[in-house]
């Protein structure tokens, strides 16, 4: 008989401010058409997201707003998180919030997340992975993170679309809808966000923010199946106080959003420390129920063990957040 599944806590996990939905249409608009009950369920932080967690074992969401705000005004991160906030307020046991930052303003950006951190509980941020195709190595950015690591929180480090100047590179021989999802949940965004982490490191950023906490999605954006190619030839890339593989392991987490399968898992369990390995979903844009598939198939696996199971489910995510995850009732066993 199997064991019961633990309490799960989920990392990346949106929203978009209802007042900010139109603000949006450029980017969402044609995608969302298709699938109206997300358009839904992205605009819910109250019943319909707690039904949908209860039924699936999401003891705790920690919400986040949609990608999309990074080169847009400051104000308008302000309104989501502050929108965010009261939906954190009126369910503190089963939401809490990453910030979502104005990072084409870094010194307004850094300046939103101390707000957010100190004043509204938040317990991190979840940005954009880069700001019209500029990757934050660029040492404009570096306040963002030196903020981060004094508040002794994490950046999420999340996928968004391609600026127009990478738009051509997805383009070729075939369909335009094939472009456009090349260059984003296709390949394009996962590629991005882990070249995005290497140039936070060749440029030497973990160096100067040692205590630096970076999170990223999708089983590591591709980062783990090069880990060996990456530390190898990274010697190449200038000095460093620590080599790829120590930062890997002191610096970086990563979670399981929207990859349900065993063969990644298999990858990362060879070459990443356990205690940084959270489970996430990427609700609503993927469903819990296939989360929680995918945990009940790891757990039948024998890949990890009852106690690993219970750190990727709930327990890395309490040590790295300072949150805890609500008593759920106990699983029956299939």
């Amino acid at each position: 008989m199997s064991d019961p599944i633990p309490p799960l806590i989920t990392l990346e996990e949106h929203f978009i401010a209802p007042g900010l939905f139109s603000e949006l249409s450029d980017i969402y608009g044609e995608q969302l058409k298709h699938v109206p009950d997300v358009a839904a369920r992205l605009q819910d932080v109250g019943p319909l997201r707690l039904s949908d967690m209860d039924t699936n074992r999401v003891a705790l969401q920690i919400v986040s707003h949609a990608p999309g705000l990074g080169p847009r005004p400051p104000a308008l991160s302000r309104l989501a998180n502050d929108t965010l906030a009261g939906a954190v307020r009126d369910n503190p046991s089963r939401l809490a919030g990453f910030a979502v930052l104005p990072m084409a303003d870094p010194e307004a950006a850094a300046a939103e997340l101390r707000r957010c951190v100190r004043e509204l509980g938040f317990v991190g941020a979840l940005v954009d992975a880069h700001v019209d195709g500029t990757h934050y190595d660029d040492r404009r950015f570096w306040p963002v993170f030196v903020a981060a690591a004094e508040l002794d929180v994490p950046i999420y480090l999340h996928p968004t679309f391609p600026s127009e100047g990478q738009l051509p590179t997805y383009e070729g021989n075939y369909d335009p809808g094939a472009a456009r999802n090349l260059g984003s949940s296709g390949f394009g965004w996962h590629q991005e966000t882990g070249l995005g982490v290497l140039k936070l490191f060749a440029a030497g950023l973990f160096d100067a923010v040692p205590g630096l906490k970076i999170i990223i999605g999708h089983f590591g954006e591709m980062l783990p199946f090069m880990m060996e190619r990456v530390e190898k030839l990274s010697i190449r890339w200038g000095a460093r106080e620590r080599n790829w593989r120590q930062v890997w392991e002191e610096n970086i987490w990563i979670t399981t959003s929207g990859v349900w399968g065993l063969a990644p898992m298999a990858c990362v369990l060879k070459n990443t420390r356990i205690d940084h390995v959270l489970y996430s979903v990427d609700y609503p844009f993927e469903k819990n129920e296939n989360g929680l598939a995918w945990v009940r198939q790891l757990r039948d696996s024998g890949m990890v063990t009852p106690e690993e199971l219970e750190k990727i489910a709930y327990r890395n995510a309490e040590e790295l957040l300072r949150v805890r995850a609500p008593v759920v009732a106990t699983e029956s066993k299939p």
